[in-house]
């Protein structure tokens, strides 16, 4: 499992999960070959996965300097260019954080899509920042304006960084809020191990390492024959005999012994339209031989581990053998073993599948209840993305439109404040100057006093309606923002809904069970199958072939 990179995303329940990876304690050339392995088994994993727009995991990388230098060739660079121009289109981002954009190839940056930017420090850094950006620009067929994002650059202060997506059609400069954090630095090894203590003691048995123990050896269960010859014995030619190929090095001090077993191959096929299955499997098993009243029971039989292809004809040099009971020295028993092992077959196999009542799909055959939890999380994330851009495309025009309302509502806000202020002044104008000229003049009651008294007092009424005019105005305006709230408060809980849908680390499965026919069984081969063993000097036997 070291660097078996699906175990370490998922748990062994599907579930997803974080593997961090500290190389602070090892030398420079330890770290260069260690990011290279982990970087190239990424990269063996993505292209074993389907294509996908829906992200499936991400790559996060901090202080990339010297593992992807922009002139310098280390073992590192070509695995992590490749990531950066095709992990994408398998669902793995890739996130690589640095303080020294100079240091960094000039193609890696083209093909990035998603910049933050902070405060730059030298000139040099601009530099380069500016020419991946209009690279990643270039690449993505929009256009980039050198100038402005120069200025743009040089304004950031500390805190505040630039946001430039490739997909969107201008960058967002925003900052960021202050975080109490706890983390004081680098760990140390003492320091992770004293982290990693308990989840190791939780495996094994809660004894840690110290509690695994090797499986034992699955011949123990199976009952052999006595060792009693130096030489193979002699069997009828019409008795069909195979030797099982030696896989293991012969231990100092051992000795070369064959015994006697029972050789079963052949093909089922399972087929069923319903569940969408059609699926052949070659099954070859070896089975003991005695001399009791049953001679062979294949319920005894245990996984051969090899093809037909493997078997040889004659066995290695200086080998002994053990006593063959009669009933394998009749070529006769074979035809009713045969008969015996398709009978076991219809019986015994089959293919279970699990069925996710939810979505209704079923797992593919040889697939892990783990495997299909994870292959349903993709598959429900890409349905999620999929539904979630039918909201967007569905509240987005909405949304604009109420947003240009309260626009427009907001400028007309602005008017009539304006013509609000400006009538008010002009009605306090005539007002005063009315009852000054009233007191002033020589005729205190005159048609043209009240006529100017009329006029001031006009002008105030229009003040006091345009005055109203604002309010209402400024009711409109709350009254829009309020319908956006409700808006973007129904797109939200819409998106949560999706969100919310049901999740297959927790769901139940169910449980099918596909059984092949009789006519779908091809018996290929039954024959007597010589096995070799290594005996040691105290007589235990070790099997050569597994």
């Amino acid at each position: 499992m070291a660097l078996d990179v699906g175990q370490l995303l998922y748990s062994q329940a599907g579930k997803p999960r974080i593997a961090i990876f500290s190389i602070a304690h090892l030398s420079d050339a330890e770290r260069m070959f260690f990011v290279t392995l982990l970087l190239s088994q990424i990269l063996g994993w993505i292209r074993g996965q389907s294509g996908t727009t829906s992200l499936r995991a991400i790559l996060y990388m901090d202080e990339i300097l010297g593992y992807f230098p922009p002139v310098a060739n280390p073992p590192s660079k070509a695995p992590m260019l490749t990531l950066l121009k095709q992990a994408r289109a398998y669902g793995l981002g890739v996130v690589l954080a640095t303080q020294n954009p100079v240091d960094l190839d000039y193609k890696g940056l083209a093909n990035t899509g998603t910049w933050f930017i902070g405060r730059l420090q030298t000139e040099r850094d601009k530099a380069r920042v500016l020419e991946g950006l209009e690279g990643a620009a270039a690449s993505s067929g929009k256009k980039f304006d050198k100038q402005q994002m120069e200025q743009l650059l040089a304004g950031l202060a500390s805190r505040v960084f630039l946001l430039n997506n490739v997909h969107e059609d201008a960058p967002e400069v925003f900052q960021t809020r202050w975080t109490l954090s706890y983390l004081r630095g680098p760990l140390t090894r003492t320091q992770i191990k004293t982290l990693m203590d308990p989840v190791k003691l939780s495996r094994y048995g809660g004894k840690g390492i110290e509690g695994y123990q090797q499986p034992k050896d699955a011949l123990s269960r199976y009952p052999t024959t006595p060792l009693s010859l130096n030489q193979r014995p002699m069997l009828p030619p019409d008795v069909p005999q195979h030797f099982i190929p030696i896989r293991e090095s012969q231990p100092s001090g051992s000795a070369l012994i064959y015994q006697p077993m029972l050789l079963g191959a052949s093909q089922v096929r399972v087929s069923d339209s319903k569940a969408g299955v059609d699926v052949v499997q070659d099954v070859t098993v070896l089975a003991p031989i005695s001399d009791g009243a049953v001679a062979v029971d294949w319920d005894h039989a245990m996984e051969a581990g090899l093809a037909l292809a493997d078997l040889e004809s004659s066995p290695s040099d200086g080998a002994q053998f053990g006593s063959v009971p009669s009933a394998a020295s009749k070529a006769k028993s074979y035809e009713v073993w045969s008969k015996d092992f398709s009978g076991w077959l219809f019986r015994t196999k089959k293919v279970d599948l699990l069925k996710s009542p939810s979505t209704k799909e079923n797992s593919k055959p040889g697939e892990s209840e783990r495997d299909f939890r994870v292959r349903l999380q993709q598959s429900g994330r890409e349905a999620r993305d999929k539904q979630s851009d039918s909201l967007r495309q569905k509240y987005a025009p909405k949304i604009a439109a109420l947003q240009d309302r309260i626009r427009r509502a907001g400028q007309m806000v602005e008017r009539q404040q304006a013509e609000s202020r400006s009538s008010q002044m002009q009605a306090a104008i005539s007002v005063g100057a009315s009852i000054l000229g009233a007191f002033l003049g020589r005729k205190t009651i005159s048609a043209t006093n009240i006529g100017r008294a009329t006029t001031a007092i006009r002008g105030a009424g229009r003040a006091i309606k345009e005055s109203k005019d604002v309010g209402q105005a400024e009711d409109n305006v709350t009254a829009l923002q309020q319908q956006l709230a409700d808006l973007e408060a129904q797109f939200k809980e819409e998106t949560d809904d999706l969100a919310a849908a049901t999740d297959p680390l927790n769901e139940k499965f169910e449980t099918i069970s596909l059984k092949p026919t009789k006519a779908n069984i091809a018996v290929k081969l039954v024959a007597l199958a010589w096995t070799p063993h290594w005996r040691d000097e105290k007589g235990v036997l070790m099997a050569a072939w597994l």
